[in-house]
């Protein structure tokens, strides 16, 4: 299976999701700020927790900068909230069971797992701008140390 994935310039593909309290989130309802999202495999599994806790510890010079930081997952909203909890994330992890979100974004197809090629997540970071357009897409990253390429390349 091929994934279309998205370019700098692109319009970024609107959804409406729930958060860990089972609140929907739109994107088109953020249009006018800057939009940080990433995908990540699972909740509260090693590298998705150091990823998760690394956006946390870079949440106030990012918010700072304007940006609203969103992490997005095929977890249910019961098992975001405990990670939220348990990690003491402060921004909204958003529940996406069907993958649908993480196929607009290109970011669900084939990947390498322990040698094998499996159906999944591909870890993507994606800057949205104010327009609603993808700034950057950052796709296939690693867990550790993203982040902070993320900064340098937004400036903050």
């Amino acid at each position: 299976m091929t994934t279309t994935r998205l370019e700098s310039g692109s319009p970024a593909p609107d959804f409406t999701l729930v958060d860990q309290d089972e609140r929907p989130v739109s994107l088109r309802d953020l249009r006018g700020r800057r939009v940080i999202l990433f995908f990540y495999p699972e909740a509260m599994t090693p590298g998705c927790t150091s990823e998760a806790c690394d956006f946390r510890d870079s949440l106030a010079p990012l918010q700072a900068a304007g940006y609203t930081v969103l992490g997005i997952s095929r977890d249910e909203p019961e098992k975001l909230r405990r990670f939220r909890e348990r990690d003491g994330l402060t921004y909204d992890l958003l529940s996406d069971p069907d993958h649908s979100v993480h196929e607009a974004y290109g970011v669900w197809g084939e990947k390498m797992n322990y040698g094998k090629t499996v159906m999944g997540v591909i870890r993507s970071t994606f800057v949205i701008d104010e327009d609603g357009k993808v700034d950057q897409a950052l796709y296939n990253v690693k867990a550790t140390g993203h982040v902070a390429r993320v900064r340098t390349l937004v400036g903050v």
